[in-house]
């Protein structure tokens, strides 16, 4: 890897939001588990299908994996994002594209821990549903919304990262 230039990046007003609303949901995850953790059976659902029916059974005290999972993931990737310069790119990385890439990079990351963030709360609230006799599972919808929510960002910044500077609409300082 060639020595790439280290920038500070300014967040916009995008960047902040999906930063707050990350952290928000992180904050409303927990809240869920905390209010519906005490009344929960000591046998809840654990693993669902494809389809979102359960098809495991564990201890309730399981459901803390989910949102310590999502806190410390969410986290992890807070840190990595301050070092965009350490990520792997589709392009080489110069002087002249470093911010444009930096930005893309470090938004893709930012959209991927608020969907990461979505889909342990979606996850904790259909076991919590499922657990209460709520609800029959996760539904059907829940694999094509977590594939969505990972891969539409991913596939829009591969195709932004690659297009020429002029039609990317992220300005160069």
């Amino acid at each position: 890897m060639d020595a790439r230039p280290k920038i500070d990046l300014e967040q916009t007003t995008l960047d902040q939001l999906l930063e707050w609303a990350g952290w928000g949901m992180l904050i409303i995850s927990w809240g869920l588990f905390a209010k519906h953790f005490p009344q929960l059976p000591d046998v809840i659902p654990t693993h669902f299908n494809a389809r979102g029916i359960p098809d495991g059974y564990g201890s309730k005290a399981e459901l803390w994996a989910l949102p310590i999972i999502a806190t410390v993931f969410y986290s992890g990737l807070t840190i990595l994002n301050r070092f965009p310069h350490l990520f792997n790119y589709p392009v080489r990385i110069v002087p002249e594209n470093a911010r444009r890439q930096y930005v893309l990079a470090t938004r893709l990351i930012r959209y991927l821990k608020l969907s990461l963030v979505l889909i342990f709360y979606f996850l904790l609230f259909g076991a919590v549903e499922t657990a209460a006799g709520r609800a029959p599972g996760l539904g059907a919808w829940f694999l094509p919304l977590v594939l969505g929510l990972v891969f539409v960002p991913l596939v829009v910044f591969l195709i932004q990262s690659m297009r020429p500077r002029r039609n990317s609409g992220i300005q160069a300082k």
